[in-house]
């Protein structure tokens, strides 16, 4: 079996794991690039030794200027690929953690600056979305700091619109399942309910087939108008340039810490782990927490 068959099935194999499609894509941009490298200096993939990775490592510091963290990117990817090799008995062995362990282990450790727009500049992009559920998506994300897969697991019955908040379900890394959101959001996604087509799907955020909205729909719902926009560069290596789903959990508590809520009030509406001892002697009310997250939220003004 070729080199691009063995690609072609190792594609098939991310996709049977349930990778995302953007996943998948960097998988494979990383992949082509160490085969073009591979190729140059007459290297075979099949033959990886610690001298090809160093020779590797140095061509994509000193020659393609990548960054500590894009660097791990480019490892985890081919990990990946040697992994699966090994798995279908194409090789004996996968080297490449122990070398990643000793050349880039203190690189992953690298704090992450994401893009985090301003109230105005959000404003502005928000509303640049034309189809109403993406709008709808991109401003509960804002509104609540949620996960992802905490936003794809929304039910319609989920959402009490008399007290502005959303019960999400119940999560390993999440500890309050109460998110608060305000009236520009409640108008918002009544006016979506009202005219997304009739389906019997429980979820809130569904696709064109009427069926809940799975990870990459989402993705897609804020990256796709972000780049149209200006706020994401899909070809820059620097988070900075980028602005995905989480992004907006950054910006959340961003804005909360701004406009001076409690720290203790923010990790409670982020859902963050709390010890025993906290839970017992430091109580957070409900209503003073809503109050406060009212408060501390901007209007975003929506149309």
């Amino acid at each position: 079996m070729n080199r691009d068959e063995l690609l072609d099935e190792y594609e098939s194999d991310l996709q049977l794991q349930n990778k995302t499609d953007e996943t998948i894509r960097r998988y494979i941009s990383c992949l082509n690039i160490y085969f073009e490298f591979l190729d140059t200096n007459g290297y075979q993939f099949l033959e990886l030794d610690k001298s090809t990775l160093r020779d590797f490592t140095e061509y994509l510091r000193n020659e393609r200027g990548v960054k500590n963290r894009t660097l791990e990117q480019y490892f985890s990817s081919m990990n990946s690929f040697y992994d699966f090799l090994q798995y279908e008995d194409y090789i004996d062995s996968n080297i490449i953690n122990s070398f990643r362990k000793r050349y880039l282990s203190d690189n992953s450790k690298t704090q992450i600056e994401r893009q985090i727009p301003e109230p105005e500049e959000l404003s502005e992009f928000i509303n640049f979305i034309p189809k109403i559920r993406d709008k709808c998506i991109n401003v509960v994300f804002a509104k609540t700091g949620i996960r992802r897969n905490e936003l794809i697991d929304i039910d319609v019955d989920d959402i009490d619109f008399e007290e502005y908040l959303i019960e999400l379900k119940q999560k390993k890394k999440r500890s309050n399942r109460i998110v608060f959101f305000d009236g520009e959001t409640a108008h918002l996604i009544k006016r979506y309910l009202r005219l997304r087509q009739n389906t019997d799907s429980d979820a809130l955020f569904i696709n064109e087939k009427g069926n809940r909205l799975k990870r990459h729909g989402v993705y897609r719902a804020v990256v796709k108008w972000a780049e149209d926009f200006g706020l994401h560069d899909s070809e820059s290596d620097k988070y900075k340039e980028k602005f995905t789903p989480h992004c907006y959990r950054h910006w959340y508590c961003s804005i909360l810490r701004r406009n001076d809520m409690k720290r203790e009030f923010i990790q409670e509406l982020r859902g963050d782990s709390k010890s025993d001892a906290i839970d017992l002697y430091n109580h957070i009310d409900k209503k003073e927490l809503k109050r406060a997250y009212l408060s501390a939220m901007p209007k975003l003004g929506i149309v």
